[in-house]
């Protein structure tokens, strides 16, 4: 029986401990966030460029005959 209660105590410290840290992580995170929010006109973010759209040349159904014509005479 005292082995169960030893187990039960360290599993509680343990899981007490990752919680702490956890909770730890948590603030220092939004702490970080409010720090780097302050320096971001510094160094903007620029918005991620849109690649054009390829033009297509022909329907769906004709690249499909196309690429089976090309695949029978080879």
């Amino acid at each position: 029986m005292d082995i169960i209660y030893q187990g039960l105590v360290l599993m509680l410290a343990g899981m007490g401990i990752v919680y702490c840290f956890l909770s730890a992580l948590i603030v220092v995170t939004k702490f970080s966030m409010k720090g780097i929010s302050r320096f971001d006109s510094i160094l903007p973010q620029s918005a991620p460029k849109k690649k054009p759209a390829a033009a297509q040349s022909g329907s769906d159904d004709e690249n499909v005959a196309l690429a089976i014509a090309v695949a029978l005479q080879g």
